[in-house]
């Protein structure tokens, strides 16, 4: 075994205690970040603003700082932007993290000397947990690459900006520098599949022992590799057995890439967002992830359904319930106050606090009230695929078709087949069915004769890639939204429709 090896086991040790007793007392833990983040917020134009110097607890707090997302937030952004000094917390952000916007255009997200090692211990701590865990450690000897977007920082009012990936790297250990793939210059090129045929490259005679990245660019890569190589993935890097992944759920993409491979490996669910690290795979045992209640953010929950209601409930962590569908709230020491992310989660854990996420506020389908989120047509799919063994599938998503041609509405699936069902029909069925199980308005609506049953729209040999290439989001942590509420993704998908 290696240096790097034997050294994480006891550190892994180290951090697992620690983490053990802050999870065990979790309102605690909150409690004191909560009066910790306030207390030096308090001077800044936005405590000033909302009288952080009188608020004494969690009810005075909801009182005096309401639910924002960026666009609300983003006056105080500008006057960051614009040079002002103590706006959301003392001083100025080290470093604004770039990622895109809806109304907005892009989005501005302050990292704070306080937040950065959020973003750096926890994905440290994630791999530190498995390796507690399962004893095994070896994967940390050889190679590891990260498939992130580029590390290149510009410069806004003075403060070093850029994608969180890129900003990330910039702070990763020197320890793990000497292994890390791919170089700088090849991590700084722009375009994904000039960058990807880099990285082959640079990498395709390494023994890779981690491999990171979102699973359909992971995917990508692996495919690349095979156009050269016609191998399984094992054959090519024999000791690969650690994939680290996040921003999307696993299981749509976990067939074909251990397929690809050649065989399964251990693999980390990760929650990174650029406004906080939010949780991460503690155990191999265990569903969910872990929050992390220890780390600079204070959280808060709103019932889902409750979301868009003028005065909606708002949560503490002892106050959440196993099962419900929760809006993600955070304050933190970025100087994010009453902040929505736009994610939503539920409870899988309480001892500890674990979360799977479930969806984004903002992609679900309710062209008539049947409010289908990401979570539900994603275990649709899964039981589905689950009884067609052999059909995979390489990505897909889901819009409302309200006005057909013919017929009633219908929720109309674009789905990138790389193993196709032979009967297509019954695949359909099948889905439908598992959904109206999850889903009781989407039931109701479809005996209630407002909808009739799904459509698969099967798609040909790289869709999506090509789709995200042409609006210029190929690679990186760029991702496909599962749903949507309207057809602007649907009608793009459809000059890729198999004939």
């Amino acid at each position: 075994m290696g240096i790097r090896s034997v050294l994480s086991k006891p550190l892994a040790a180290y951090i697992v205690g620690q983490q053990n007793k802050w999870a065990a007392h979790p309102a605690i833990s909150q409690l004191k970040i909560f009066k910790r983040i306030i207390d030096l917020a308090k001077d800044t134009t936005f405590g000033k603003d909302h009288g952080f110097a009188d608020i004494q607890n969690y009810a005075d707090f909801k009182r005096q700082v309401p639910i924002r997302d960026y666009e609300e937030l983003k006056p105080y952004i500008d006057k960051i932007l614009q040079g002002e000094n103590n706006v959301l917390w003392p001083g100025k952000p080290a470093y604004f993290a770039k990622t895109s916007g809806t109304t907005s255009g892009t989005k501005y997200i302050p990292i704070t000397k306080e937040s950065i090692p959020n973003h750096i211990n926890s994905a440290k701590n994630a791999i530190l947990s498995y390796v507690h865990e399962t004893g095994n450690s070896k994967f940390l000897d050889g190679k590891l690459i990260f498939l992130s977007g580029a590390p290149t920082l510009e410069q806004k009012a003075g403060i070093n900006t850029g994608r969180l990936s890129g900003i990330v790297n910039h702070h990763v250990p020197g320890y793990l520098r000497t292994n890390q793939l791919p170089s700088y210059e090849t991590n700084c090129i722009e375009d994904w599949e000039e960058k990807l045929e880099r990285i082959i490259d640079e990498t395709i005679d390494q023994d890779m022992t981690l491999i990171s990245g979102i699973p359909p660019w992971v995917q990508m890569y692996f495919d690349r590799i095979q156009a050269r190589v016609d191998k399984p993935i094992k054959d090519i890097f024999p000791n690969f057995d650690m994939f680290i992944y996040g921003g999307v759920n696993f299981e749509p993409y976990k067939a074909k890439l251990f397929q690809t491979i050649g065989k399964e490996v251990d693999s980390i669910e990760t929650y990174p967002a650029s406004e906080g690290f939010i949780a991460y795979q503690d155990s191999q045992k265990e569903d969910g992830l872990l929050l992390l209640l220890n780390s600079g953010i204070f959280f808060e929950f709103i019932p889902a359904d409750e979301y868009f209601d003028v005065n909606p409930t708002r949560l503490m962590i002892d106050e959440v319930e196993l099962g419900k569908n929760y809006a993600l709230i955070i304050n933190s020491n970025a100087g994010l106050w009453g902040y929505s992310i736009g994610d939503t989660v539920k409870f899988v854990s309480k001892q500890p606090y674990r979360i799977v996420v479930s969806g984004r506020i903002k992609h679900f389908i309710s062209a008539f009230g049947e409010h289908v989120i990401g979570d539900e047509v994603e275990k649709a799919m899964k039981e589905t695929l689950v009884k067609f063994e052999g059909v995979k599938i390489t990505e897909y998503t889901v819009a409302p078709e309200v006005t057909p041609k013919s017929g009633l509405p219908y929720h109309d699936w674009y789905v990138e087949f790389s193993h196709a069902p032979i009967d297509m029909e019954a695949f359909e069925k099948e889905l439908d069915a598992n959904l109206r199980k999850l889903n009781s308005y989407y039931d109701d609506l479809l005996k209630g004769s407002i909808l009739r049953t799904l459509r698969i729209n099967p798609l040909k040999e790289q869709s999506f890639i090509n789709y995200m290439k042409s609006e210029g989001k190929l690679g990186g942590q760029n991702k496909v939204p599962r749903l949507s509420n309207d057809r602007k993704i649907a009608n793009a998908l459809t000059q890729y429709l198999r004939g």
